[in-house]
């Protein structure tokens, strides 16, 4: 994540690395999201907006993933 997802209807901007290229998207999220966060990407709203939550985080495990 590149800046601070706020939540509701304030936008946020994540980098989505694909095939070793970034790209960058307004990203929102229901909930505040920090800088540094990884997200799952739940719904593309087109013109390089997107929806995410937060990447789910498994008990026992080493971070995310």
């Amino acid at each position: 994540m590149v800046h601070a997802l706020r939540g509701g209807d304030r936008p946020g901007e994540v980098r989505v690395v694909v095939d070793g290229m970034a790209h960058y998207y307004l990203a929102y999220a229901s909930t505040p999201v920090p800088t540094g966060a990884e997200v799952l990407i739940i719904n593309d709203r087109g013109a390089r907006q997107i929806d995410v939550e937060p990447w789910p985080i498994v008990a026992g495990g080493d971070g995310p993933r």
